[in-house]
């Protein structure tokens, strides 16, 4: 018996680059490394507010605790996950870098925005003029997310496979 001709093994192929997650995963890592500055830097070194000032010094002290330790779980998660992603050759660097960005924009703004105004478990400082402190903040917020979606809106025309030619079109 003759056995049926055998097909030549085809290369193996590259793995497709996973964007949304990509982006995803970098943005835990963005709003909880602004979560981590934010903390060091005003709640700590300045000493211009904690995360819930409307109760007791201790309480404030607490709640800094607690933001604490919910932005060291979110930079582990996401760096797990962005370890995962880089162990099997499915990381978007680009989109990668506009998540990071956006992270960062996200969690300054909803800080501006909720926490201080909405829910008022803080302002930026106290004792000043508040209207320079929350320009400031938010404008840096706007910033951020300006340059993450600029980022994503570049990454999103690069290629999904690495090593695929940029005249194959568009990632979808």
């Amino acid at each position: 018996m003759t056995e049926p001709a055998r097909r030549p093994a085809a290369p193996p192929s590259r793995p497709r680059l996973q964007t949304r997650r990509s982006t995803a995963v970098c943005a835990l890592i963005g709003a909880a490394l602004m979560a981590a500055v934010d903390e060091i830097v005003f709640h700590q070194l300045l000493n211009w507010h904690h995360f819930y000032d409307r109760s007791t010094p201790s309480i404030g002290l607490l709640s800094d605790g607690l933001l604490h330790t919910a932005e060291l779980l979110g930079l582990v998660t996401g760096f797990v996950l962005y370890a995962d992603l880089r162990r099997r050759g499915t990381l978007s660097p680009a989109h990668a870098r506009a998540g990071l960005f956006l992270g960062l924009g996200a969690f300054q703004l909803f800080d501006g925005v909720v926490d201080h105004k909405v829910l008022r478990t803080h302002q930026v400082r106290y004792g000043v003029e508040l209207l320079p402190y929350d320009l400031a903040w938010n404008a840096a917020a706007l910033v951020l997310l300006a340059i993450g979606a600029a980022l994503y809106a570049r990454a999103a025309r690069t290629p999904r496979t690495p090593g695929r030619p940029e005249s194959a079109g568009p990632a979808r």
